[in-house]
């Protein structure tokens, strides 16, 4: 399945992947629990004519840390609110794997957590998303000719965007669920002196064996179907996405007692199953998963220039406030990682989403209600906390801290 053309400021090129965010919320049983048909890059909303446009910038060759390059990249990217004269209000977003810019649109808006009438929110598409550039939209390295890349060569690409085109060279904050949280303690890493603070959602700080087994679980299922060709499908390797959809979707970012508030009956979950693999056809490049899950099983913050692989020496470099949001029984990024390893953060405050609820990876998917809630009211009060109710606007970002504007 190709994706569909990136054409600034249209609606084409959003809708397979915002297709593929699209969450549906039902309400069975005598306890009214809701359940979820999810993925992991819910719940994205299709892009309407009413929200900022989407924006494409060209970097040129993007070099790789490999030493490759991305050629002719262009990372695709929406603002919502308003840059300050001082462009001192600024936060980054960054996105789950195969999500876009609208993963964290539950929290953008006047009164939630990334509050629009205070700050200038950055919501950039990862590379390989199918909006940025990927291996199904890139003319000159098309398919698996693309070159491989780590979360730490998309931390660049933001930092690009953030400081070319955008003229920003410090931000209140970044931002980001799942891969996202990985790529925000990344940015921490990487630009320790970028930010102020640092909210990563159910993260990792290094990929731990588990989730590459999910991973690699997921790349099996895609690559043993015999319609993937190698890479070069016309048409989606449908076998191959249906049982995708099941390790990653319908397990790995679920839990058991989901399920059992779901399903009163057990074997209703079965054409469930079939509904959701389904809906995925329509809304899913195997070849963008496959080259985002290879930069996932990589992820290191250690292995960052200068570390020597220590992960523990890397996250106490990271010099902004921190805050750590996990999932409870998460089956995707394991909360005991983030959880120790975030220690190692000098200022940090490690956090269960809606503790003594059991929804792992999906407590940060925003569409229960209570995890919502629980993440625009933590996430708002840690962010106030930083900018010191919005008095931090007030100095010019790129001089020295304090000084008056």
């Amino acid at each position: 399945m190709r994706a569909a053309p990136m054409l600034a400021g249209g609606q084409n090129e959003l809708k397979r992947l915002d297709d593929i965010g699209r969450t549906d919320v039902m309400i069975r049983g005598s306890n009214a629990a809701l359940a979820v048909a999810l993925l992991v890059s819910w719940p994205a909303m299709a892009h309407t004519p009413e929200q900022p446009p989407h924006q494409l910038y060209n970097e040129g060759d993007l070099k790789l840390e490999s030493g490759e390059a991305i050629k002719d990249f262009s990372i695709s990217y929406v603002t919502h609110g308003t840059l300050n004269a001082q462009k001192s209000n600024a936060i980054l977003m960054v996105t789950a794997i195969s999500g876009n810019h609208h993963r964290l649109d539950f929290m953008i808006g006047p009164g939630r957590a990334l509050d629009t009438s205070k700050y200038f929110i950055v919501c950039t598409d990862a590379i390989a998303n199918g909006l940025t550039t990927s291996p199904s939209n890139s003319k000159q390295q098309p398919r698996m000719s693309f070159p491989k890349f780590l979360i730490r060569d998309m931390v660049e690409s933001q930092y690009r965007l953030l400081t070319e085109k955008l003229g920003i060279d410090h931000v209140v904050a970044v931002v980001g669920p799942s891969m996202g949280g990985m790529q925000t303690l990344q940015w921490g890493v990487s630009h320790p002196e970028f930010m102020d603070s640092l909210v990563a959602i159910v993260p990792l700080a290094k990929t731990p064996a588990w989730s590459v087994a999910v991973m690699q679980a997921s790349r099996k299922a895609i690559m043993n179907d015999a319609a993937w060709k190698d890479g070069n499908y016309d048409t989606p390797p449908e076998q191959g996405v249906r049982l995708w959809r099941d390790i990653v979707a319908l397990l790995a970012a679920r839990t058991p007692d989901m399920y059992a508030a779901q399903f009163k009956n057990g074997l209703d979950v079965v054409p469930w199953m079939e509904q959701q693999e389904t809906a995925a056809l329509k809304a899913f490049d195997a070849d963008d998963w496959i080259y985002q899950t290879w930069a996932y099983d990589r992820h290191d913050v250690g292995t960052t220039p200068g570390f020597n692989g220590d992960t523990a020496k890397a996250l106490e470099s990271i010099k902004a406030k921190t805050l750590i949001l996990t999932g409870t029984k998460d089956l995707l990024n394991p909360e005991f990682e983030p959880i120790e390893m975030g220690k190692n953060i000098p200022d940090v405050t490690i956090k269960t989403i809606s503790p003594g609820s059991v929804t792992g990876h999906a407590a940060a998917g925003g569409f229960l209600p209570a995890d919502v809630e629980f993440l625009n009211r933590e996430v708002s009060a840690f962010l106030d906390e930083v900018a010191k109710g919005g008095a931090t606007f007030h100095y010019d970002a790129r001089a020295p801290k304090g000084r008056p504007y």
